[in-house]
């Protein structure tokens, strides 16, 4: 089983720098084009599946891939970005986001901590592994998503886990 990963196409607040977690804004034309490129990029990757994040921005990037193979999207909770509680909407250089963000037991005030976000998403990537463990299934969710699943599977030092960033419609490939 293979498991590819990707974060959505970019966003109004990404351009903006905004920290965005659970708010819901829908993707700009350029994330679009990110998205019809990736359908083309995963093309021979043999995806059965496409799971999305319920939100709008992974919703659309993931119904533009999944049209393009004739795949319908399925939806899980788990792939929700952090709630980053009272840092939704700031600068994303933002001195108290930045000092919670290198703290992952800490929940942000109003929020959820990086360890919540691990507990869900560690939860799925089980769940896949035992249900279909013959298909390549693709998850569309979000930068903060990406960033713990790939712990799942690598080992990262704490400085490169807050460092490490998924660009928009990047993708991960990772063996189950």
């Amino acid at each position: 089983m293979k498991l590819y990963v990707t974060r959505h196409g970019e966003t109004v607040w990404n351009v903006e720098n905004k920290v965005c977690g659970i708010t819901d804004v829908e993707l700009t034309e350029k994330g679009r084009e990110q998205a019809r490129a990736l359908a083309e990029r995963v093309s021979g990757c043999g995806i059965s599946r496409v799971i999305a994040s319920p939100l709008k921005r992974a919703q659309e990037t993931a119904r533009i891939i999944g049209s393009r193979y004739g795949l319908p999207v399925e939806t899980d909770l788990r792939l929700t970005e952090q709630n980053y509680g009272i840092y939704e909407g700031v600068n994303g250089r933002d001195e108290g986001f930045l000092g919670n963000k290198r703290c992952f037991a800490y929940r942000y005030p109003g929020g959820e901590s990086m360890m919540d976000v691990a507990h869900r998403t560690y939860g799925l990537i089980e769940e896949l592994r035992e249900r279909y463990p013959d298909e390549n299934i693709l998850l569309v969710c979000h930068g903060g998503v990406c960033r713990v699943i790939r712990t799942y599977f690598r080992d990262m030092s704490n400085e490169a886990f807050f460092r490490y960033s998924q660009e928009n419609c990047g993708v991960e490939e990772y063996e189950l």
